[in-house]
């Protein structure tokens, strides 16, 4: 029973180090300052005392091998504490600002609402507004989410509706430099800050139906007036905490689905984990089972009826946008 229990102890620090192994290696290469030489060098080194404490843990090398990895993962360990996200950058211009709002009484004034007039990724014209909502108008909650890797991945928006016929579109989002390119693996180690973005709904919403031709599906959700404000102060909460100390973006960790998910539950909802939070591509199945949308029909109709794409599209980026989009659209 004892050398059954050493086996397993050994195969777990064995899973550990591979990890840590792999991690190290990647985080340097993603991280170390310096040309692309200085990258490989680090990042090769690294993964060589990792393979050589994984054979003295084996019994194939002097044991020293493991107190020298254990040093080289310290020292990575401390500078990978150290690296904070940049305060000003050559942003893309459609993150060059971060939202920020005051809330006086029942009223929201939010600053830097982005508006733009999209043509296409390239072509567009930068529009930044000051908004104010009445908080006690609050009407509807909804959900966006735009499929990018097939069924199982999707960008994740929500909106606010008023009474006075009004949307307000919200888009966690990762901070990239103009040429910065999409790397989900690279998004894990650090390498953008997080932004969250405010924005009508024919901006962020058709930029991904309409520009980047995605397909669009909205959900319609049952959340109480009361709650649905608590939600919409907590956005506020975390966009005005960005805009004092900017926080790195994660693949994983703090991306579109997860951060949004945080400020529900920091606001009361009841949402347990489950892997469709990860896979965010099936929330939409996570909280219909969690009766968050119309139990009056399947799954599958919500789907149907919630595909905006075509009318997006159809109707085009301008006034009317989100009236046209929810047409047919089936409430909670």
């Amino acid at each position: 029973m004892v050398r059954g229990l050493r086996l397993i102890a050994t195969g777990l620090l064995l899973c550990v180090l591979a990890f840590l192994t792999v991690w190290g290696s990647l985080a340097l290469w993603f991280q170390m300052p310096g040309p692309t030489v200085v990258r490989l060098l680090s990042a090769g080194v690294f993964a060589f005392l990792g393979l050589a404490a994984l054979a003295a843990l084996l019994n194939l090398a002097t044991r020293r091998w493991l107190l020298t990895f254990g040093v080289a993962f310290g020292a990575l360990a401390v500078f990978w504490a150290s690296l904070v996200p940049p305060v000003d950058g050559d942003w893309s211009p459609e993150l060059t600002r971060q939202v920020s709002g005051t809330i006086e009484a029942d009223t929201l004034t939010l600053r830097n609402v982005r508006d733009f007039e999209w043509r296409s990724d390239s072509d567009f014209t930068e529009v930044w507004t000051t908004e104010s909502y009445d908080l006690r108008s609050i009407e509807t909650v909804d959900l966006y989410m735009s499929y990018w890797g097939g069924p199982t991945m999707a960008h994740l928006m929500t909106s606010f509706g008023f009474a006075d016929g009004r949307y307000l579109a919200w888009s966690v989002e990762v901070r990239r430099s103009v040429g910065g390119e999409f790397s989900p693996v690279g998004d894990f180690f650090k390498s953008n800050p997080i932004a969250i973005v405010a924005s009508e709904e024919k901006d962020v919403v058709g930029l991904r139906s309409n520009i980047q031709k995605a397909d669009v599906y909205m959900f319609r959700l049952d959340v109480e007036p009361d709650a649905a404000r608590r939600f919409l102060e907590e956005y506020v909460r975390q966009a005005n905490r960005l805009t004092e100390r900017p926080r790195f973006f994660n693949s994983v960790f703090s991306n579109c689905s997860m951060t949004v998910l945080q400020m529900a539950k920091a606001v009361g909802a009841d949402l347990p984990f489950d892997w469709r939070l990860i896979v965010n591509g099936y929330l939409p199945d996570y909280l219909y089972r969690r009766d968050a949308m119309n139990s009056d029909l399947s799954l599958e109709a919500l789907y149907d009826l919630g595909d905006i794409t075509e009318h997006a599209r159809g109707h085009g980026l301008t006034e009317g946008f989100s009236e046209a989009i929810r047409v047919d659209v089936p409430n909670p």
